[in-house]
């Protein structure tokens, strides 16, 4: 089979107005995938504090360098916008109006434009105005709530579950939606508000369901997939880490409980009255051993056991270093593009882009020649900023 190593979404054009957190995460994931990305930076950062270098977040794009505040960046950013074909912003509602950069003049220079907004609370509602971060988003929907132990606090599962979840993902699930709306005939450019609150709540559907039918109680640490049974939950070892169960069918408890060698000295599972019981059993046995060698015990079995790994363990895991799920590029290891394609595989092309690197570059190749600065425009800016 042909394979294009560029992605499926080749020669889809998007423009990122430069933020932190899920947005550029979301522009990542296009990127990855094989969209030209060019991201907007603002003089002076945007604020994430870290050598951008190193940021993952802004690999497989390109940068340009405008000043949203005057006049003539204004205008360079509607000419990306009307040679686009999604453009992604995270600014507070009603900001990139006030910019000049909003839905409205952005679609009235390119009617199929996909507009995609990346917001906490959303466009509208009573906290739409207000600051915020993941862990109130997540905590207002119910799902920080479901985290953590029934006798301490909710547990916070960093920033994942509202701003890249049930942010980023479902800003990606829209914008390409709308493309898709965008390029049929008839269709048309439109606006798409990505909320976090909105994508997390959703991301719980099961669980309403699940609480509806009378199968989920709400509370923490008391139902089938938050800790609540015995074997489902992660285990301490003898050398301090842990080890993670998930033997949640009859078949895959019973090779669990038969590797773990305590098959003839614990209660059946359907005793409820005896989980506690079966709970200490399990710990017990655990710690008899360090995580290395239970590791080895349930290596290639159907005890659904994994070893609790750490960001910097994991890529060497044999699985994951089998299938290629982290990749090294430019020096930097990171996770590899995902999902995965047969035809059009998408591949990490460039290194994260640093802040006005490639503005000649996208000028050229988007034929926006208002968007290249003077020789000497760059250093002005720098000498500004370094006054300040």
């Amino acid at each position: 089979m042909t394979q294009s190593g560029n992605g499926p979404l080749s020669g889809v054009r998007v423009v990122e107005l430069a933020g932190i957190g899920p947005g550029p995460f979301a522009a990542m994931l296009l990127a990855d995938l094989g969209a030209d990305v060019v991201r907007v930076d603002r003089p002076g950062g945007a604020g994430l504090g870290i050598d951008p270098a190193s940021d993952i977040t802004n690999r497989n794009k390109r940068s340009v360098l405008v000043d949203l505040k005057q006049p003539t960046g204004v205008a360079q950013v509607l000419d990306l916008a009307e040679r686009a074909d999604v453009l992604i912003e995270g600014y507070r509602p009603g900001v990139a109006e006030r910019l000049g950069v909003g839905p409205e003049p952005c679609l009235a220079r390119n009617p199929r434009l996909v507009y995609g907004r990346m917001t906490g609370w959303g466009q509208e509602g009573p906290l739409s105005g207000t600051a915020g971060h993941d862990i109130g988003y997540i905590a207002i929907t119910g799902a920080l709530g479901m985290i953590g132990p029934p006798d301490g606090p909710p547990a916070i599962p960093a920033n994942l579950l509202g701003d890249y979840a049930g942010g980023s993902l479902y800003l990606v699930i829209g914008v390409l939606a709308a493309l898709q709306h965008a390029r049929t005939e008839g269709g048309a450019g439109q606006v798409v508000d990505a909320a976090i609150v909105d994508g997390t709540a959703h991301l719980t559907a099961m669980i309403h369901g699940m609480l509806a039918a009378g199968g989920w109680q709400d509370r923490r640490g008391a139902n089938l997939l938050d800790g609540g049974t015995p074997f489902y939950g992660a285990y301490e070892t003898a050398d301090g880490g842990y080890m993670a169960v998930g033997a949640l069918e009859q078949r895959f408890y019973a090779e669990f409980i038969r590797l773990l060698g305590i098959a003839d000295e614990v209660p059946g599972r359907d005793d409820l009255a005896a989980w506690e019981q079966l709970r200490t059993a399990i710990a017990a046995r655990f710690r008899t051993r360090t995580r290395d060698e239970w590791t080895a015990v349930f290596q290639d079995s159907d005890a659904c056991v994994a070893p609790v790994l750490s960001l910097r363990e994991a890529p060497a895991h044999p699985h994951l270093a089998a299938r290629g799920t982290f990749t090294e590029h430019a020096g930097l290891t990171q996770p590899a593009p995902a999902p995965r394609f047969s035809a059009t595989p998408g591949t990490v092309r460039r290194p994260p882009a640093r802040p006005g690197a490639d503005t000649e570059e996208v000028a050229r190749d988007w034929r926006v020649p208002g968007l290249a600065a003077p020789a000497d425009g760059p250093r002005r800016t720098e000498r500004k900023e370094a006054a300040r």
